[in-house]
């Protein structure tokens, strides 16, 4: 009896000793305090419970959840084990595991404030958690085909048999969504107009299919000078079609708009990028507007403007009526 009393009374004095070191922040102690009080009485699921906690302060997540573990191995109708094991699953980043153990942990002890606050916690980290799953498949999955097939049904009627529109919507497409997975890596796009040249007559040597306008929109006098010298690079390029692609931020006059104004645009606040589809037969223009959600950018669904009245640039081909 004497042996088991002395026994006791050490693994009590461990066990305070690694509380108080716990207390103060000093885990590591702790933890291996409560290790030899372990080696005393192993089946004790309060040191268990104990040296989980500290392991988990020490990010030792995995002896931490195998201590969880055991805790409730001894002891599985006490709340603190699945509590513990809770927390752990918490910070390893499985919120549902970690929802399911607070659960039963609230089974044990229905009115305990800390459960419960745990629980509404892992709620909305799991919300959260699958949004941002859901933002970044958007960002890593851009099909803006899906949303242009208005446009793909107007071109393929425009050009008729004509062949080569189906070249036409790929360019379209191809810039937007190169477009797109640039402005979702720097939130941001060069202004550039890109042209489908013509493999047969274009002189390749001479004319490439990128022509950078950055200085474009820095006032009307060079605004005027870029659209007439993207006029002129259409002509002799033999292009099929451009499309323009410029972030909205660096269009600085509202002439841009023939006088409207940034007021009376229902995206004046809104970040974002102009495409704007030039052939002679089509011009398009769309606007894909940007948000900043789950702490990344994410392009929205690509939206027509009526051209006529935003146009970023005035007609670059002569216009002609397609073949029937």
């Amino acid at each position: 009896m004497a042996e088991t009393k002395e026994g006791s009374g050490s693994e009590m004095s461990l066990k305070d000793q690694g509380n108080e070191f716990f207390k103060s922040g000093k885990y590591l102690k702790a933890a291996a305090l409560y290790t030899q009080a372990i080696k005393q009485d192993p089946s004790n699921p309060t040191l268990y419970s104990n040296r989980a906690a500290a392991l988990l302060q020490l990010d030792k997540l995995n002896k931490a959840l195998d201590d969880a573990e055991m805790t409730i191995k001894l002891k599985p109708q006490w709340e603190k084990g699945y509590f513990r094991k809770g927390s752990i699953l918490e910070a390893m980043k499985r919120y549902d595991d970690a929802l399911a153990a607070f659960q039963i942990a609230l089974q044990y002890n229905s009115q305990s404030q800390e459960v419960l606050k745990k629980i509404k916690r892992l709620n909305q980290l799991v919300k959260d958690s699958k949004r941002a799953q859901e933002v970044e498949n958007m960002r890593s999955n851009v099909d803006v085909a899906k949303h242009l097939d208005t446009m793909k049904s107007e071109m393929a009627g425009k050009y008729g048999s004509e062949e080569g529109w189906k070249d036409l919507f790929s360019f379209l497409v191809e810039t937007i969504e190169t477009a797109v997975k640039s402005w979702h890596e720097t939130s941001s796009v060069d202004a550039r107009v890109y042209f489908l040249l013509d493999k047969e007559k274009t002189q390749t040597d001479k004319y490439a299919p990128v022509v950078n306008i950055d200085k474009a929109f820095e006032s009307p006098h060079t605004h005027s000078n870029c659209f007439s010298f993207l006029r002129q690079y259409a002509e002799e390029s033999f292009s099929k079609a451009a499309c323009l692609v410029t972030p909205k931020s660096i269009i600085a006059y509202p002439q841009v708009w023939k006088g409207q104004g940034s007021r009376k645009w229902k995206h004046a606040h809104s970040d974002g990028f102009f495409a704007q589809f030039e052939s002679p037969s089509l011009r398009k223009l769309l606007f894909i507007p940007s948000s900043n959600e789950k702490g990344q950018t994410l392009c929205r669904d690509p939206e027509v403007l009526d051209i006529g009245a935003h146009e970023v640039l005035p007609r670059l081909f002569k216009e002609k009526m397609p073949r029937s």
